[in-house]
């Protein structure tokens, strides 16, 4: 019973509530729907704020009050996760009010919604690489903006999942047993991220593919694609000369030669 009891007050609330904002929609006074709508703003209903914002956009165009009501009409829509569109305002606030003082912050704001629709690692990474290039694009603008140093940060973020993408995909190759296609993508994973902390490892992914390819090849490949191996295991010592993994791929250098000497005789 009381549940039911609830439910109906609820109902009574929300009908109520409606009716007020039917009311609100169409009334002419616009500066009284400006005030509104900057009351439903700051309580959070941001829907409602929004079609009000948008009733009265046409009439305070060019007035001192639509600078701030299209910045809150920008954020009712970041509040809401609504990124796609939030973007769009905040790159269109930008252009309509180039001298505003908000505008460093629309800047990052604008970066900030691609961020926010930055997928898992499994999907299309276009919203990770556009948040790349706009935060970059940011700091270029703003060097001396308090948000710099975040936007330096996310930065980092971004091409982290983009350096996990590539190394997952590299490794479904080496799974999969297509030892060349692991052994150029492990590659590639190295030289995309050279200061990650994982490069040294991609490196010996891509002399353990090579050996791997090399082990697997017609004897008449075998003697050309050795080589390979022991030209990457060269390489790996004079880029990472500090590395955990250089006895191991003194392994790989030395059984390369050793099947090289037998393969030449």
């Amino acid at each position: 019973m009381n549940r039911i009891l609830s439910l109906l007050i609820l109902v009574l609330l929300f009908s109520s509530c409606s009716n007020k904002f039917s009311k609100i929609v169409k009334s002419k006074d616009f500066e009284y729907k400006h005030k509104m709508a900057d009351k439903y703003y700051e309580t959070k209903n941001y829907n409602y704020a929004q079609q009000l914002y948008e009733d009265i956009f046409p009439f305070i165009k060019g007035t001192p009050g639509y600078e701030d009501a299209y910045y809150k009409f920008a954020y009712s829509y970041y509040y809401e996760k609504d990124y796609l569109n939030a973007e769009n305002l905040f790159k269109s606030f930008v252009e309509n009010f180039p001298n505003s003082a908000k505008v460093e912050e629309c800047d990052f704001m604008r970066a900030n919604c691609y961020f926010k629709q930055s997928p898992k690692i499994d999907l299309d990474q276009t919203n990770t690489n556009k948040t790349i290039g706009l935060m970059q694009t940011f700091i270029n603008t703003h060097p001396n903006s308090e948000k710099s140093k975040e936007a330096a940060e996310i930065i980092d973020k971004c091409r982290e999942k983009l350096e996990a993408k590539d190394f997952k995909s590299a490794g479904l190759y080496y799974d999969l047993g297509f030892y060349k296609a692991a052994a150029i993508a492990f590659g590639n994973v190295s030289d995309n991220f050279p200061d990650s902390k994982k490069a040294d490892e991609y490196k010996l992914l891509v002399i353990k593919s090579y050996f791997k390819y090399a082990e697997m090849s017609y004897e008449e490949k075998q003697i050309e694609r050795y080589e390979k191996v022991v030209s990457e295991c060269a390489d790996f010592n004079e880029r990472f000369s500090g590395s955990k993994y250089l006895e191991e791929v003194s392994k790989y250098k030395t059984q390369s030669n050793n099947l090289l000497k037998n393969l030449k005789k």
